[in-house]
């Protein structure tokens, strides 16, 4: 129950019910005693005092009236009883009257004495209850389940609309960060969720592309004074070779923050490629100059994706295993329609509290390894950024014994 369609559903059918529920136990239970006996005492009281003024005489057919030498057994009813004898009383006869209750069934039964010595016997009005009165009682509710259920679907429906607009606007968030296009219609909360959608993609859009111009600008800007700072450095005899080494050092930097941005404005055309040749080639390429790479199990499997750009992510990926961790295993296996990618070194591994960190730009787990091994500490996060836009995911995991895996999912076509 932790929807909030089935919560609001639930709250409205429980109200509506709950109402019409009480509403239908306050009717049964007037129903279910009967008229009250300011209604029905008077009427029997006229009843009694016309055959009284009838008597010796023929009585009418539409007077229901029984005469014994005794009156009705049952329980007495006392206020209904001196009613009925103040009643005649006040029309002039004073008799003996009972109002008692039937013994065997619901209602009530009036006897008054006549002068002649004998009572007069006549059923009280009351409403009998229906046949299969329960029966017909959980027909009502059920329609009333029923027909409040469907009412309060549809109305939850419309309280929801902007909330399922939300969602959907958020879960069609690109690789940029950037919401797609929310259509203008409906009423007007879904119209005002729609506008304020569009206008936050709008800004979105702004912030990341003056992001992409600034970086970009700056990895460009920073090649002139680095370009001189070289030339100056030819000319020194003292550390030399250190400023070199951090001269090219920045230069990776500005050059990587570059491709990352070529990587985020420049995207190739989706198509479907072999995960498997593309694996063998890098690999085979990753030998050549001197890495470690090692192929395990390979499975063919397709994927949609765009060449080029996932051929640089894996790259990076196995560069990373093969000079962080020494070594690198590449398997590929499909099931279950997902194509997993594992490349698993032997190295140090990430601490576990860093893993989550480890795909932000510049991210690097110890500063010992910004002298030891070159690069920038972009590569996973272009990996990164170029694996999720073609809807695939990249996780880190450090393996049992030691070392890190790179997991790599897509969905097999």
């Amino acid at each position: 129950m932790n929807s909030l369609r089935r919560r609001l559903i639930l709250l409205l059918v429980i109200s509506i019910v709950g109402v019409v529920g009480l509403a239908t136990a306050a009717v049964i239970s007037v129903r279910g005693g009967g008229p009250p006996p300011e209604l029905t005492v008077p009427w029997v009281a006229e009843q009694m005092e016309l055959v009284m003024r009838l008597l010796p005489g023929p009585l009418p057919d539409v007077l229901r009236v029984e005469f014994t030498d005794h009156p009705a057994g049952g329980k007495v009813a006392g206020p209904q009883t001196a009613m009925l004898t103040d009643i005649l009383r006040r029309r002039g006869f004073d008799v003996p009257a009972i109002v008692s209750d039937k013994v065997d069934e619901p209602g009530q039964i009036a006897s008054v004495r006549l002068p002649d010595g004998r009572w007069a016997i006549m059923q009280v009005p009351h409403i009998d209850p229906p046949n299969h009165e329960w029966l017909i009682l959980a027909g009502w509710i059920s329609l009333i389940v029923a027909g409040a259920t469907a009412v309060s679907v549809y109305f939850t429906s419309v309280l929801i609309r902007p909330l399922e607009m939300l969602e959907a606007a958020v879960s069609k968030i690109g690789s940029d960060g950037v919401l797609a296009a929310v259509p203008e219609v409906g009423s007007a909360e879904v119209k005002a969720t729609a506008h304020a959608l569009n206008q936050l993609s709008s800004r979105l859009r702004t912030a990341m592309e003056s992001r992409m111009r600034l970086v970009a600008a700056a990895g460009h800007d920073l090649r002139t004074p680095m370009t001189r700072m070289r030339l100056r450095a030819e000319f020194l005899d003292d550390e030399r070779d250190k400023w070199l080494h951090d001269l090219d050092e920045l230069d990776r930097i500005a050059d990587s923050a570059i491709r990352l941005v070529r990587e985020e404005v420049n995207q190739d055309a989706v198509e479907p490629v072999d995960l498997d040749k593309i694996v063998r080639d890098i690999a085979t390429e990753m030998v050549s100059l001197g890495h470690v790479v090692a192929i395990g199990h390979l499975d063919a499997a397709s994927v949609r994706a765009g060449a080029l750009g996932l051929r640089r992510a894996l790259r990076n990926l196995i560069i990373n295993a093969a000079t962080h961790g020494k070594a690198c295993r590449i398997d590929l296996a499909v099931a279950d329609g997902r194509a997993v990618l594992t490349i698993s070194d032997h190295g140090p591994g990430i601490p576990q509290e860093l893993l989550n960190k480890a795909f932000e730009p510049f991210f690097r787990v110890d500063p010992g390894r910004l002298q030891s091994i070159p690069g920038a500490g972009l590569g996973l996060a272009i990996a990164k950024e170029i694996i999720e836009r073609y809807g695939g995911t990249v996780t880190l995991q450090n393996r049992k014994g030691g070392g890190l895996a790179q997991t790599v999912v897509f969905d097999a076509v």
